[in-house]
C-alpha cells in the first residue's frame, strides 16, 4: 500500500471513530439502509413507562396507556467501544443490570394469571393444549371476540432454561385486541433439551397450532425467544412448507442472534453449547427466507450486548435480501420492554400485526 492510500485509509478510519464518539465531522457522509432509516415506526407506547419497582404499584394493576406522548425513536443502538468486549458474563447479565430485578418475575406472574382468569372466563382461553408428547410441549391460545384475522405467537425467554408460558400471558393483549388469536409455547429447557431440541420444539409447535389457527402467522418473542422466532424465518428452519408460507414476519425483541459469545459464559454449564451448534442454531449466521420480514427491537437502555445483537441482526439480513428494521425503544430496559405488547395501539404491535 502505498504512502498517500495508507494516509487516506487512516484518516478515514478516525473520522468514523470521532463519528461514533458523537463528534461532527466534516464532509463525513454516512450510509443507513432504506429499511431501517426510512419509515421506522415509534416503537414507544401511548403508555407511561414502568415505574420504579418499589412504587407501591398492585402487581396485577393495568397501566394506563392513554395519557402520555410516546418516546421518540431512535436509530443510536449501538457503537462498538474503544476496547473489545470484556468479560462476558457481566455483558449478558440483565438482572444484574436492572434495580429491582428480582420484583419482575412476580409481578409479570400476576398479571398473567388475572388475564388468564378473564380470558377463561370469557370463554376464550383454551390452556394447556398439547402439541407433543413432552412433558413441555404444551401452548396456550387466546382467542379474540370474533373471528380471527391471523394466528400471532410470543415465545418467552429465560436463556432457553427458564420460565413457562404462563408467566407472560398478559403479553397477548394487545394482538388480541387486534382481532388476533394468540398462542404462547411452552418448551423443554436446557439442560434437558439443547438449543437445536428447542427450536425443533417450536417448529413442531407452529405446525400444529397452524392447524388450529387460518390466516396469516405472525411471530414475536423476547430474549431468547427472540431467537427462537428469528430462527423460524430461516431458510433451513425446521417447519413444513405449507407452515412456513404463513410466516411472513416476526419481532425479534432483545434477541440473542449469534450465540458464539455465549460459549464463554457460565450459563454455557447448562446450555451445552459447543461451537458447532452455536453456528447452526445462530440466525445471524443463517440466510432468512426468501420474502422475510423481520424487526429487530431492543430497549434504549438495555446492556450494550443486546443493541449490538439487535443491530447486527437487522444489518445482516438486509444485505441477505430480507426486509429488516432494528429499532430501539427509549427508557426501556430489558424487563419491561416487552410491555409494549400489552399495547393494542403501540407500534410494537402494529409491527407485529403488520399495520407498521
Amino acid at each position: 500500500m502505498d504512502d498517500a492510500l495508507f494516509a487516506n485509509l487512516t484518516r478515514s478510519l478516525e473520522q468514523a471513530a470521532a463519528h461514533a464518539r458523537g463528534e461532527s465531522v466534516p464532509g463525513l457522509r454516512v450510509h443507513v439502509p432504506r429499511e431501517v432509516g426510512e419509515a421506522v415506526p415509534d416503537m414507544g407506547s401511548s403508555g407511561p413507562a414502568r415505574g420504579d419497582p418499589a412504587s407501591g404499584r398492585e402487581d396485577a394493576e393495568r397501566p394506563d396507556l392513554s395519557t402520555t406522548e410516546p418516546p421518540a425513536m431512535t436509530l443510536d443502538l449501538w457503537h462498538p467501544d474503544d476496547a473489545p468486549l470484556g468479560p462476558l458474563d457481566p455483558a449478558y447479565d440483565n438482572a444484574g443490570a436492572i434495580p429491582g430485578a428480582r420484583d419482575y418475575p412476580p409481578r409479570w406472574m400476576a398479571r398473567a394469571a388475572a388475564f388468564r382468569s378473564e380470558l377463561a372466563a370469557a370463554g376464550r382461553a383454551d390452556l394447556d393444549r398439547r402439541y407433543g408428547d413432552g412433558e413441555r410441549q404444551v401452548y396456550d391460545l387466546f382467542r379474540p371476540d370474533g373471528a380471527p384475522a391471523g394466528l400471532a405467537v410470543f415465545v418467552h425467554g429465560g436463556y432457553w432454561k427458564a420460565f413457562d408460558q404462563s408467566v407472560w400471558s398478559h403479553l397477548a393483549a394487545g394482538a388480541l385486541a387486534r382481532g388476533f388469536c394468540v398462542a404462547l409455547p411452552r418448551y423443554t429447557l436446557c439442560p434437558q433439551a439443547r438449543i437445536g431440541d428447542i427450536t425443533r420444539d417450536i417448529g413442531t409447535f407452529l405446525d400444529r397450532v397452524a392447524d388450529a389457527v387460518a390466516g396469516p402467522i405472525r411471530l414475536s418473542g423476547h430474549s431468547a425467544g427472540g431467537h427462537l422466532v428469528t430462527r423460524m424465518l430461516c431458510a433451513d428452519a425446521p417447519l413444513a412448507p405449507a407452515t412456513a408460507a404463513r410466516i411472513d414476519r416476526a419481532v425479534s425483541i432483545s434477541g440473542v442472534h449469534d450465540l458464539r459469545p455465549l460459549l464463554g459464559t457460565a450459563m454455557n454449564a447448562v446450555l451445552r453449547l459447543d461451537p458447532d451448534e452455536a453456528r447452526r442454531e445462530s440466525p445471524a449466521l443463517l440466510e432468512p427466507r426468501p420474502g422475510a420480514t423481520l424487526i429487530a427491537v431492543a430497549g434504549g437502555d438495555e446492556l450494550p450486548e443486546f443493541r449490538r445483537q439487535t443491530a447486527l441482526m437487522a444489518n445482516v439480513w438486509h444485505g441477505l435480501g430480507a426486509t429488516t428494521r432494528a429499532v430501539a425503544v427509549p427508557g426501556r430496559h430489558h424487563f419491561d420492554v416487552i410491555d409494549e405488547l400489552e399495547n393494542p395501539d403501540s407500534a410494537m404491535v402494529a409491527a407485529l400485526a403488520g399495520s407498521a
